[in-house]
């Protein structure tokens, strides 16, 4: 029954991302109408360009083109990497609250940003420092996770999730401390505000990275979504059916720990996304990994979307940072979910 409710599924949440894409381009301080927008998009486009005629103004044309667009698309990644990063955690750990940051990641993040804003780390790098930084801090905290969490040359989900716990508890101390330590009341401003995301830095030079490590992942998911539904059955149950269940947590932690830490070093940690998209996507089409990741990457594309377009108008002109926008949408849906005696992870099709 699900088999022929999926593509319409599919086309009306891509009627809708393009509907909210829409939206988020044209809100802001300068009124642009839908026309204008994608007139102007067609324009940059191969074989468009000749025919439609420019009746724009050049300010129109460098919102647009310049500022809003790569923000959006930026927001569609974003939205995207963090919700088949939490899906894919989700049955890693077998935990229905796990989200991508469960790993030390974002902690990690912030370590590195906060040494960039507050001590200059990294300067050599111009524009690139903080992204660097960002996702160095990531990375390294991954890899004292991923080192804690061996017993034996395997990995213990257990000791992941304490590890990854007290990880992130000491980064976040030392993010803490060199706050507390700094007299700078802007560049203390400005790690309060990354920490809680935002998508203010996009740029067309900065969308290739996150979007290629974004495809590379979600093709690895989905190929594999097999092996991860076997992993809600448990431990002894992979084994029987012949999947070597360590490798494989090797490779997933690997590579959702990229993207998740490349998504924060363009993005800050914005939260909630990784954790309460999935639960939507569940509710949706079920537990089979066939449909929860296709489906969690457009609906979290749409949620962002949308999320920074209303970041962006709540208190104009002034910017609200996404993450706070993420939290008071997702911890009502969450306590309503848990709410529900009718749902319950892992839940068959």
């Amino acid at each position: 029954m699900l088999k022929n409710k999926m593509p319409m599924l599919v086309i009306s949440l891509l009627a809708l991302l393009l509907a909210a894409m829409t939206f988020a381009i044209i809100v802001g301080s300068v009124a642009i109408t839908p026309s204008i927008v994608w007139r102007v998009i067609f324009s940059h486009m191969p074989f468009f360009g000749d025919v439609i005629e420019a009746d724009w103004t050049k300010a129109q044309e460098i919102i647009i083109w310049e500022l809003r667009v790569p923000r959006t698309i930026l927001a569609m990644i974003v939205g995207a990497g963090l919700a088949i990063s939490g899906a894919a955690i989700q049955a890693l750990v077998r935990n229905s609250i796990a989200d991508p940051y469960i790993l030390g990641v974002s902690s990690g993040a912030s370590v590195g940003a906060t040494s960039v804003i507050l001590l200059g780390a990294f300067s050599f790098l111009g524009v690139y420092a903080l992204s660097f930084a960002s996702f160095l801090g990531a990375l390294l905290a991954v890899i004292v996770v991923f080192m804690l969490a061996k017993v034996q040359g395997r990995i213990s989900v257990i000791r992941l999730l304490l590890a990854g716990i007290a990880i992130s508890l000491v980064l976040s101390a030392i993010t803490n401390f060199m706050l507390l330590m700094s007299k700078q009341e802007g560049g203390i401003k400005a790690v309060m505000y990354w920490m809680l995301g935002s998508l203010g830095g996009a740029k067309w030079s900065v969308l290739p990275i996150p979007l290629i490590t974004f495809i590379i992942v979600f093709t690895f998911l989905y190929l594999q979504y097999r092996n991860l539904n076997v992993l809600l059955m448990g431990e002894e149950a992979a084994i029987t059916l012949g999947m070597n269940i360590d490798r494989f947590r090797k490779l997933l932690i690997l590579l959702v720990s990229l993207l998740t830490g490349v998504i924060v070093a363009v993005s800050g940690a914005i939260g909630f996304v990784g954790l309460i998209i999935p639960h939507i996507v569940r509710l949706l089409v079920g537990s089979n990994y066939k449909h929860v990741l296709p489906i969690s990457a457009l609906v979290g594309a749409i949620f962002l979307v949308l999320a920074d377009a209303v970041a962006r108008i709540i208190i104009s002109p002034e910017e609200m940072p996404i993450g706070i926008i993420t939290a008071l949408c997702g911890s009502p849906f969450f306590i309503w979910m848990l709410r529900r005696n009718s749902y319950s992870f892992g839940e068959g099709d």
